[in-house]
């Protein structure tokens, strides 16, 4: 008996749509059965394509529509990630303007190291006795302003010849807001480095600084007004010092720790480190309150701590 042709299973369209009509098929499939699958007659066929029954159903467009708890859900990981993202960015930013800072520090002690070396192992002078002269500049009058590339540390300071703005500091007040302008947002360490408690306007020699791996050069410095915080070019101790070396009394703080808590300090000995305080200071002459800007001191208060080379001694 002969064998009688069958239509096209589905795979099979499938496979004369792919190849061609000219497709031979080893499943036995007659010559007219393809010819019908050409011309359309074939159910599920038209025009010799096949065109399979879409994944999404009668009405696709209700599969893909969201629901509104789905979008809701979906808005909420997007702000998530969105604030975990803008978070980490400040973060990194701080980091790096950390970062920026402690190399400005690293510039000024090792510019203070060169200008010893060049004067007979003597420090620069914090300031003379006329008020004109400044580590960080000079200025024609008592009532103007510093110019910062012509102090004494400007020939070691690189191309820039002046001391560079610290990047966190970059709102501090100016003009007549400040009575102090062109540290950068630093402070030297006048009593006992840039001076001595003896003589005020002559830098301590490096033979004398005891610990200089424990002694502070220069550091984060800022002093608070009633509408913010002006430069202040030094780094003041927790007690003022008589010629005679003793504890005078309280001074008014200004170590800066504006770096998330942290203020990066210079030390003698040329490395950098960041120090948390231990003690915020409270209202001072000006009205400017520390504690908000937080400005105070680290390290142990004796004998004016850290800032001391000597602290210690019998």
């Amino acid at each position: 008996m002969e064998k009688k042709a069958r239509f096209l299973e589905p795979a099979e369209y499938f496979v004369l749509s792919w190849f061609g009509s000219g497709a031979i098929l080893e499943s036995g499939v007659k010559p007219w059965a393809q010819h019908r699958f050409r011309k359309g007659k074939v159910r599920g066929c038209a025009h010799g394509k096949f065109r399979p029954k879409s994944r999404l159903g009668s009405n696709p467009q209700s599969d893909v529509a969201f629901t509104l708890i789905e979008l809701l859900v979906v808005i909420s990981i997007i702000a998530v990630l969105a604030a975990l993202l803008t978070a980490g960015v400040i973060s990194a930013h701080a980091s790096a303007q950390a970062t920026e800072c402690a190399a400005n520090l690293h510039q000024l002690a090792a510019a203070n190291a060169a200008y010893a070396a060049d004067h007979s192992g003597q420090f620069v002078a914090a300031q003379d006795p006329t008020n004109l002269i400044r580590w960080h500049g000079v200025r024609g009058a008592v009532s103007g302003t510093f110019d910062p590339t012509k102090g004494p540390l400007a020939l070691y300071l690189g191309k820039e010849g002046r001391v560079k703005l610290c990047p966190t500091f970059r709102d501090a007040l100016t003009g007549k807001e400040t009575f102090e302008q062109g540290s950068g947002g630093y402070g030297y360490n006048e009593i006992y480095v840039g001076g001595t408690p003896s003589d005020y306007y002559n830098g301590e020699h490096i033979s004398n600084i005891r610990h200089p791996v424990q002694t502070v050069m220069f550091a984060d410095t800022a002093f608070a007004r009633a509408d913010g915080v002006q430069e202040y070019p030094f780094a003041e101790p927790f007690q003022w010092v008589d010629p005679a070396g003793h504890m005078a009394g309280a001074m008014s703080a200004s170590v800066h720790f504006r770096h998330a808590g942290k203020a990066n300090v210079a030390w003698c000995d040329g490395h950098v480190t960041a120090e948390s305080y231990t003690t915020l200071d409270g209202n001072n002459y000006y009205g400017g309150d520390a504690q908000k800007f937080k400005i105070g001191w680290f390290g142990p208060s004796d004998d004016n701590g850290y800032w001391n080379p000597r602290r210690g001694d019998e």
